[in-house]
């Protein structure tokens, strides 16, 4: 476990507009044309559904503008992460096998979470290595499990969504999003194409915020220290959002913003590319 949450400080590649990669597809050229109609399941997380459910609506706004049919699979718990990465290994891999039993037919998974993406890409065929035909049913939803801002630019080859928004922008990178996915060059480019943000870099943008689940929990004096970086730099910045890709980082940062009086908003990135109109301020 100590392994896994070092993560968090691994040093990565600086994110920015003008410099990222992805292992997935290349961004050179993005045709920012429709594609046929895809069909696309809705992951919500724990997260999301408990304290964020504005998150999900903005994911299914999104998807269903681009024309992606969304449906939402009844019965979706947690996909096991808490438990994996605290040694609960029996516990994780029940939660894996109802997923997996769960999402079995969807043609694509979505989840509005680096954090959760990455357990079911990266962590369930580990999880389930000693099981040959769960591994192979675990491998399968890894192909088809994007987080929103991959699904966006590999799967419908879009950038533009046509969102809006005035104001000033700028944004953190999540530790899992960029260093288990390596997503770093998605959610810049769409948040590019928002029509009157005006994006803003920030410092340290790939340093962890302190939140890391559990971690903020059993270390908390080491969790705030780290949080009072990040807050020092996004208030560097003037921005008038911070959006992110996790709402597990976007709660802990928000949560530190208001009882600092902050006026930095916190939104996820499917809230910004929701917007259509002006909502700046």
């Amino acid at each position: 476990m100590a392994a896994r949450q070092a993560e968090c400080s691994r040093p990565a590649e600086p994110v920015g507009l003008a410099k990222a990669t992805s292992p997935l597809l290349p961004l050179a050229e993005l045709p920012n044309a429709r594609l046929p109609t895809l069909k696309a399941s809705l992951f919500v997380t724990c997260l999301v559904d408990q304290f964020f459910p504005e998150v999900g609506e903005s994911v299914v706004t999104v998807l269903r503008r681009l024309g992606v049919e969304v449906d939402f699979p009844q019965g979706q718990t947690c996909c096991g992460q808490p438990a994996f990465n605290s040694g609960f290994r029996s516990q994780a891999k029940a939660n894996a096998e109802r997923f997996l039993d769960l999402f079995q037919d969807s043609e694509y998974v979505v989840t509005p979470s680096g954090s959760c993406a990455s357990m079911l890409k990266v962590f369930y065929p580990e999880l389930l290595h000693d099981a040959p035909a769960l591994q192979e049913r675990a491998d399968d939803l890894s192909r088809r499990t994007y987080e929103f801002s991959q699904f966006l630019v590999h799967i419908l080859g879009l950038t533009d969504v046509g969102a809006a928004y005035d104001g000033t922008v700028t944004y953190h990178a999540s530790c899992h999003l960029l260093r288990e996915l390596e997503v770093t060059k998605e959610p810049l480019l769409l948040i590019e194409e928002v029509k009157g943000a005006r994006f803003v870099p920030l410092d340290g943008t790939n340093e962890c915020c302190g939140f890391g689940g559990a971690f903020s929990v059993k270390y908390p004096e080491i969790s705030a220290a780290i949080l009072e970086d990040k807050l020092r730099n996004i208030e560097a910045t003037g921005a008038d959002a911070l959006v992110a890709c996790d709402s597990g980082c976007l709660m802990h940062i928000a949560g530190a913003m208001s009882r600092r009086g902050m006026k930095t908003r916190p939104l996820h990135l499917a809230q910004l590319l929701a917007r259509e109109g002006n909502h700046g301020g």
